[in-house]
């Protein structure tokens, strides 16, 4: 088995969502949650089949998007992976929509944060163990930190 770090390059200003399921129809299922859970967001989507014709399969509602998402899926080649690529939506108002689709297994990471997606490699394909989101902290809020945390949750709406 071989073990490797397998960087995830999606254009600044947008986020993702990786995470694994375990049916052709996630493609479809994925746009419907898209596309009804964050009216107007751009968005690409990616599926990586596991077995049969072991396609990677796409859609989305733009076009540049989807291409990122299908290099993501490309570079990842890991069996029964999705990603979704999102501009103008952050994963937060598309989250439970994706997680209610019924073959959605996992989430590994929803994020705008450099990624890495952990995966070993072995005679019959490729499986993710993990990702690695974003850099590691470097020391704990104090309470200047944790009054601007508390701002900038108001400031864009999330709390009153």
């Amino acid at each position: 088995m071989e073990l490797k770090a397998v960087p995830v390059m999606f254009p600044e200003g947008s986020n993702i969502i990786f995470g694994q399921s375990h049916f052709i129809k996630t493609v479809e299922d994925l746009y419907e949650a898209m596309a009804t859970s964050v009216p107007g967001a751009s968005f690409g989507l990616a599926f990586c089949e596991a077995s049969g014709p072991r396609l990677i399969r796409k859609d989305g509602n733009d076009k540049d998007l989807t291409g990122v998402a299908v290099r993501i899926a490309e570079s990842v080649a890991a069996g029964h992976t999705f990603v979704i690529v999102m501009k103008d939506a952050f994963p937060i108002t598309a989250l439970n929509a994706v997680k209610s689709c019924h073959e959605v297994c996992r989430i590994y990471c929803a994020t705008a944060n450099p990624v890495e997606v952990v995966v070993a490699e072995t005679a019959q394909g490729r499986g993710v163990l993990g990702v690695i989101d974003g850099a590691s902290p470097v020391g704990v809020e104090g309470e200047k930190d944790e009054s601007d945390r508390k701002e900038l949750l108001r400031k864009i709406g999330y709390k009153r």
